[in-house]
């Protein structure tokens, strides 16, 4: 199992990125993904989570967030428009070890991690 997370960047405030996620050893219809983010000194924090028919949102990014998937890609992507300094973070992508709902914010529920990529926003 292995997930190759891509896409952060440097953005200027209102800015979009798209991150993507590409897994690899496992079918992406069999599991949730989740997407968490990391600031300097602060806790990793849900952002976002897919699974079959399912989408959840933190709070702080929903109306700017989108999360989706590309089966036959094995891809996850997220779409963040009008990104705020606030979203200034190291983003990792991660595999549930089941299918969740109200947990999927809790680290502890995943299995496997991608390696992360930076997300710097900034003027």
């Amino acid at each position: 199992v292995q997930l190759q997370a891509s896409g952060g960047g440097l953005v200027q405030p209102g800015g979009s990125l798209r991150l993507s996620c590409a897994a690899s050893g496992f079918a992406l219809d069999d599991y949730g993904i989740g997407w968490f983010r990391q600031a300097p000194g602060k806790e990793r924090e849900g952002v976002s989570y897919i699974n079959v028919g399912r989408k959840f949102y933190a709070d702080s990014v929903k109306g700017r967030f989108t999360i989706s998937r590309d089966n036959a890609k094995n891809t996850v992507y997220l779409q963040m428009n009008s990104l705020k300094p606030e979203d200034t973070a190291v983003y990792y992508c991660a595999r549930a070890a089941r299918l969740l709902s109200s947990l999927w914010r809790a680290p502890p529920n995943y299995a496997y991690w991608g390696q992360g990529t930076q997300v710097t926003v900034s003027s």
